[in-house]
């Protein structure tokens, strides 16, 4: 029907086969992630279980699978299905088929994942979590290979990239004066929560380029956004500065999937002449291809009422929730990373919005004696991505996320005296061999030690000339003892 043209986008269907093809590949790692993390943090023995969440949880009513059992083997299948359902997205076959089943896998990942952020407490706790939410429901009504792409989707794409870059440049300009003043990055890539291979050589930058750095990031955050919604080559071109800046960011950190998210819904303001024109190995009449089959020669594409109908609603539904996340942009006291709906769905976001300028690291010991002093054989955990080996190279992660390590940063900058770090104290010294799973390395090679303790440390990147002399990545100096010397109570290792 000609009246529909206008929902129709057939210009975008690279666009379409990167998000969805991308964001079920980020479903994908995330599932992973908590496949090979869950149980040892939140599992039926974890650090925080989730068993004892849920009479709380349930006062909440917030969605989840696990409202009404979990168990360590229910949370394994749902990981297992999730990742099966993204494999076959990231594949394109469910693409294949009309577009209601498309839409029925990518809800499904929405419905599956919430699950486990709804219980995931501290743990689950980032603002990427919500946003891989709400941006797998907005995929999922992108449709199959048979209808070209929805245009309202694709803007409503557009405006949550909108709200993740200018969100987080606001949080900036309201937040500390580094970002004010153009020092921000002196600090950042030394200070982020988990530094990358290439971050110590961002951070040995000259300071001049540092200051470009933090003019570049308000120039693609609180400018560039606003050209996403302008026709083409223009958004296609602010969509580029925003892949570029992210790919940098990418570069430097690790940052789970936040930064690859960014990227992908970029490409919902990239059309198929603009992509050609950058990479001419794709097709420039992409839309084309699929359009004989479904419509015989010589057509094209056309969209079913039912599915228009479908899309209508749910484009009628994301602009009402839009209210609070746009009134939220406005207000002086801005929240960051905060959804206003049970479902996860038009969210606020933002990161940063002060930069930590010392970093100080929790290093955990532990030792076999029997008697704990400072003479004693204290031997050190090493952790996969927190740094603490000062002479090894950051190691690059992202978009997997190290949910431990990640927590293990915010330590220093609230209290060491968490809930889940003494659970985690305690399992170290029975020598649990799930959360042992998740280190770098045992120090005792699964002997349970007699005594841990914590330490505090300050670091900062080795100089070119202190790294030419002693190796070190980084220099560390010892602050204080976080936590004296703990053991079990008798009888209950």
């Amino acid at each position: 029907m000609e009246w529909t043209a206008w929902f129709d986008a057939p210009e975008y269907e690279f666009a379409r086969q990167v998000l969805q093809r991308g964001v079920a590949t980020m479903f994908l790692v995330a599932f992973l992630s908590c496949r090979n993390q869950f149980p040892a943090l939140l599992g039926e023995r974890g650090l925080l279980p989730v068993p004892d969440y849920l009479d709380s949880f349930r006062r909440r009513r917030r969605p989840s699978l696990f409202l009404w059992r979990y168990s360590d083997r229910l949370l394994r299948l749902v990981c297992w299905c999730g990742m099966a359902i993204s494999a076959t997205l990231v594949l394109g076959l469910p693409q294949l088929g009309p577009p209601w089943l498309p839409m029925i896998a990518f809800l499904a990942l929405w419905l599956l994942y919430m699950s486990i952020v709804n219980v995931g407490q501290t743990f689950y706790g980032f603002g990427w979590e919500m946003l891989l939410l709400e941006a797998g429901f907005t995929v999922a009504f992108l449709g199959s290979d048979q209808t070209p792409p929805p245009r309202t989707i694709l803007i409503l794409l557009v405006w949550l990239l909108f709200r993740l870059e200018f969100g987080a440049g606001m949080i900036k300009i309201r937040g500390g004066s580094e970002w004010r003043d153009l020092t921000a990055l002196y600090y950042h890539h030394e200070t982020q929560p988990m530094p990358g291979p290439l971050s110590r050589q961002a951070h040995l930058l000259p300071r001049p380029l540092h200051r470009m750095e933090v003019l570049g990031n308000h120039f693609a955050q609180l400018v560039v956004p606003f050209f996403l919604f302008a026709p083409q080559p223009l958004a296609g071109i602010a969509a580029g500065i925003v892949i570029f800046t992210q790919l940098w960011l990418v570069a430097s950190g690790n940052f789970a999937w936040l930064n690859w998210m960014a990227i992908l819904l970029a490409f919902a303001a990239v059309s198929d002449p603009v992509a050609h024109a950058v990479l001419p190995v794709i097709p420039l009449d992409w839309h084309t291809y699929g359009s004989a089959a479904s419509s015989g020669a010589g057509g094209g594409l056309q969209t079913p009422v039912w599915w228009l109908a479908v899309v209508l609603a749910v484009t009628l539904l994301l602009l009402v929730l839009s209210y609070w996340p746009a009134r939220n942009l406005l207000q002086h006291r801005q929240l960051m990373n905060a959804s206003f709906n049970r479902w996860q769905l038009v969210n606020t976001y933002g990161a940063f919005g002060t930069v930590t300028k010392l970093r100080i690291e929790i290093v955990v010991e532990g030792t076999l004696d029997d008697e704990p002093d400072d003479d004693s054989d204290w031997r050190e955990y090493a952790f996969r991505g927190k740094p603490g080996d000062v002479r090894r190279l950051p190691r690059q992660w992202a978009p997997y996320h190290l949910r431990l390590d990640w927590l293990m940063w915010f330590l220093p900058l609230r209290t060491v005296h968490e809930e889940w770090f003494y659970a985690f104290l305690a399992k170290l010294l029975q020598a649990d061999d799930a959360v042992l799973r998740l280190l770098r390395k045992d120090p005792f090679d699964g002997v349970p030690p007699r005594w841990v303790r914590v330490h505090s440390y300050h670091y900062r990147f080795a100089s070119r000339a202190e790294y030419r002399e002693t190796g070190q990545r980084w220099i560390r100096t010892l602050l204080y003892e976080a936590i004296p010397p703990l053991s079990l109570p008798p009888g209950s290792g």
